[in-house]
């Protein structure tokens, strides 16, 4: 991936939704970030990565995924609740040249409050005011249908069935069949 399309340092390292805060992430996160979903093999089923084994595996990701930022290809978030400070999940895009896939991920006693939507639409918001962008999109296992579904929330649209697409480590990365999504 380039880091053509945008600049990082336009990235803002800190957005607010109505009850969200996403900030970059931060090495002190992996603790946090191994315990509240990347060790959860229910969280991790649908993602592009093993389940981390033991907060070492989270402590690696943070090492690869950090620097990203800088180079303008990898902008992950932590989301944490605005009343508490708990950390609940993750988000971020991947910059493909101005081409961006957003994803999350979120600890099972998260899930269906309304956060994956509102963080979404947070980063769509951000990511539509940023030069350079000219494309904002995801996609998921066809068979993750909460995941399409908030995604329909944010504001995408389905734009294609992609026949064996992706491989999924934690689904015996055997070629799944998925959705693609974009923003309108």
């Amino acid at each position: 991936m380039s880091a053509q399309g945008i600049n990082p340092r336009q990235i803002p390292e800190w957005l607010e939704t109505q009850r969200l805060v996403l900030h970059r992430l931060r090495y002190e996160d992996a603790e946090e970030i191994f315990y509240t979903y990347a060790s959860k093999p229910e969280c991790t089923r649908f993602v592009t990565w093993p389940t981390h084994q033991s907060v070492k595996d989270t402590r690696e990701y943070l090492r690869r995924t950090i620097p990203a930022w800088e180079l303008g290809i990898d902008f992950s978030y932590g989301i944490r609740l605005q009343a508490n400070g708990r950390l609940i999940g993750s988000c971020g895009f991947l910059n493909d040249s101005g081409k961006i896939q957003i994803g999350y991920i979120f600890g099972p006693i998260h899930w269906n409050n309304g956060y994956a939507t509102e963080a979404t639409r947070g980063l769509i918001e951000m990511l539509k005011s940023q030069p350079g962008v000219f494309r904002i999109g995801s996609f998921v296992d066809a068979e993750n249908q909460a995941s399409g579904k908030v995604l329909l929330k944010a504001g995408m649209q389905e734009e294609a069935a992609l026949r064996q697409w992706c491989r999924f480590p934690n689904q015996g990365n055997e070629p799944k069949d998925c959705i693609l999504f974009k923003h309108p």
